[in-house]
């Protein structure tokens, strides 16, 4: 049986996510030893100070849901919770700009926000929503982003119509190779859901259910 602790940032992010979920999330991720705690940006600076001297990471998201953002928007909202403590920060690509065609300004989002994590010593993931994508632009997506410094690529958000799966996750991992790792994020709730996505080669499991992922149902 496959220990999930390491793999899971515990995650809240939905609008009505208030401070005492927060401090839940916190403890259940310090109970747990799970890697990270990934919140919306407001909640930074609490879950900073909350995993302070632990080894569960302050995760957070930038661009987020929809990837529409600016890049100078991006790249300010990046350096702030930064400032507050982040230490992981899963940044969403402009969606349209990949229909488009529009790669530089991936890249350039990409390469900028990956200057500023690297000054920090952050790491970053760059969520595609591979929901939103086809086989070729999740190809040429994962390309861009090893190259502009990304750390990790991510499957979703969670927002949009679907979350991760299997063939997608398979897609990433054959496509970055050992240059960078992948996480699977959206619709994983279960033990079961978890190791089919470590298997297809994710490292790193988004998750709102971590507490309940740890044990396959049966036992």
């Amino acid at each position: 049986m496959i220990d999930l602790s390491s793999y899971i940032d515990h995650t809240a992010l939905k609008t009505e996510t208030s401070q005492e979920t927060v401090h839940k999330l916190c403890d259940e991720a310090l109970k747990y030893s799970f890697a990270s705690v990934c919140i919306n940006p407001s909640f930074v600076k609490t879950v900073s100070s909350r995993l302070s001297g632990s080894q569960v990471k302050t995760c957070t998201v930038v661009g987020f849901p929809l990837g529409a953002t600016t890049t100078e928007s991006k790249v300010y909202e990046t350096e702030n919770v930064l400032a507050l403590g982040a230490q992981e920060i899963d940044m969403v690509i402009n969606v349209g700009a990949a229909y488009d065609m529009n790669w530089a300004l991936i890249s350039k989002e990409i390469s900028t926000i990956s200057c500023s994590c690297i000054k920090s010593g952050a790491l970053l993931k760059v969520i595609l929503e591979t929901c939103l994508l086809n086989r070729s632009q999740i190809i040429k997506a994962c390309q861009i982003a090893v190259e502009s410094g990304a750390d990790f690529v991510k499957t979703s958000t969670g927002f949009s119509t679907s979350g991760a799966d299997i063939e997608s996750v398979k897609l990433m991992k054959e496509t970055v190779g050992d240059k960078a790792q992948v996480k699977a994020s959206g619709g994983i709730r279960t033990y079961e859901d978890a190791v089919a996505m470590i298997n297809a080669g994710a490292t790193r499991i988004g998750t709102s259910s971590g507490p309940g992922l740890l044990k396959p149902k049966n036992t």
